[in-house]
């Protein structure tokens, strides 16, 4: 089983026909994911000739969904598109949003985040690499080649830590159930405690690793959570130990204002929740070992 993503997802790509786009796509219909169609204003009508896979290309989302029965989408537009892509994903009614985009403005996000929350549309990102339950589908930009089947579930706001340790995993032959990479954004979709919730709530994950990073509270709220709620073994590791006082690193939500957003907050916070915390991602491995 898995979490989000499966062999019954139905996969609309808006965007299609970019260079983003049409790499990605190939990405995930080699890895197996159902790609049903694509989404491109004024395109409506053509074909992406896909590596093994012919797409339709819609004007719209919601033409796009009623032709397809698509349950998800994924949105590879640049910034200044990019919220309209996500309101036309929620007016179509998917279930499920997935926006790499990086470089949407705070303001913006605000109106997107809560106009999705208005109608019920599980939004994941953006600035994100997606997520990808090995088996099932790959949404998003996380290599398939990484990734094997297994009962560990992982949440990230750091997809090159995403990479790095699910590669780990699948070196030691520890397979994953779904990984999901929510993005450092301030305001996204997703956060840490609801997919901890589904994977509490998922039988066939047996434990999950919780990467963060410094800036905001997403951890402390998780740790809160994870002591209250959840029965399943959390691994975390907090990235920016190092990071000076008041510089950005990285993601946009990557700060730390005076003592607030701080690596050594969160760690304490953590481990007060019981949560086994590595000093480095390479002991994540051993510790779930």
């Amino acid at each position: 089983m898995s979490i989000l993503v499966d062999k019954n997802t139905r996969l609309l790509v808006q965007g299609i026909t970019g260079r983003e786009g049409t790499f990605h796509t190939n990405q995930m219909i080699a890895f197996g994911t159902n790609v049903v169609g694509g989404v491109v204003p004024g395109k409506g009508g053509q074909t992406f000739e896909g590596e093994g896979a012919t797409v339709p290309i819609f004007d719209s989302v919601r033409e796009a969904a009623e032709a397809t029965g698509a349950n998800a989408s994924i949105i590879f537009v640049p910034a200044r598109f990019a919220p309209d892509a996500m309101y036309e994903a929620a007016d179509a009614g998917l279930p499920l949003v997935v926006c790499l985009t990086e470089h949407i403005p705070v303001l913006e996000m605000i109106a997107v985040r809560a106009y999705l929350d208005q109608r019920n549309t599980r939004l994941i990102g953006p600035n994100c690499p997606g997520l990808i339950t090995p088996g099932g589908a790959k949404v998003g930009i996380i290599p398939g080649s990484i990734v094997s089947p297994g009962s560990v579930g992982l949440v990230s706001r750091s997809g090159t830590l995403t990479y790095e340790v699910v590669y780990a995993l699948t070196q030691q032959g520890i397979g994953q159930s779904t990984c999901v990479g929510i993005g450092g954004d301030p305001i996204k979709g997703m956060d840490f405690i609801e997919v901890l919730r589904l994977f509490e709530d998922d039988p066939d994950t047996s434990e999950v690793i919780m990467i963060g990073e410094i800036g905001g509270n997403a951890e402390e709220q998780a740790a809160a959570f994870i002591r209250d709620n959840m029965s399943k073994r959390v691994t975390a590791f907090i990235a920016g130990r190092t990071a000076p006082a008041g510089r950005r690193m990285g993601h946009a939500g990557a700060i730390v204002e005076g003592k607030s957003g701080t690596a050594e907050g969160k760690i304490a916070a953590l481990q007060a929740a019981g949560v086994q915390v590595a000093d480095n991602p390479d002991r994540i491995v051993a510790m779930i070992s």
